[in-house]
């Protein structure tokens, strides 16, 4: 089974909506896997989704409503098999965090469709709803690549590249 982390700055916008879209496009792909969303900072652990964040998830037949932010830990690196991060700046304070001995694959989420035309999935926060509807296309493309590439794995029998144990 798969342990998949996505992390984006504050863990409201972009990671749980990535967890929720990831989760939905595995579980229908018959991939087990158990997943979770982390923020580099601390601004909102403890806290929900940003409600535009759950809204358009909502619309896209996604219920995120119910996560609750938490910021990355060393641990995780150990405790899962891939990160997924949604842009430059959260990938490089991973590294920074990254212990040597770390087993988890560290990745942007956009590397999984490299002819997506962007390379980091942009914080809506910030501006409108168009924003949140935009990062779910995204990680919907993302998500899709993901299955693709662990049936591909799972079909050269290459079990571990696939995350699984």
């Amino acid at each position: 089974m798969i342990r998949i982390l996505y992390v984006c700055m504050g863990n409201i916008c972009r990671s749980p909506t990535a967890k929720g879209v990831f989760d939905r496009t595995l579980r229908e792909a018959g991939i087990e896997f158990v997943s979770e969303s982390a923020g580099t900072h601390d601004y909102h652990v403890g806290r929900a989704p940003d409600p535009r964040a759950v809204r358009a998830a909502l619309d896209a037949g996604i219920d995120i409503a119910d996560d609750v932010a938490r910021q990355v830990a060393v641990e995780d690196f150990h405790a899962f098999h891939r990160i997924y991060v949604m842009d430059r700046a959260n990938h490089a304070a991973l590294q920074r965090l990254r212990p040597a001995d770390a087993r988890a694959e560290l990745r942007l989420v956009m590397d999984l469709v490299p002819d997506y035309g962007v390379d980091e999935v942009p914080d809506p926060y910030y501006g409108g709803d168009e924003g949140f509807v935009r990062v779910i296309d995204m990680l919907e493309a993302a998500a899709l690549a993901l299955v693709s590439e662990l049936r591909d794995a799972e079909a050269g029998g290459h079990r571990g590249d696939a995350g699984t144990e």
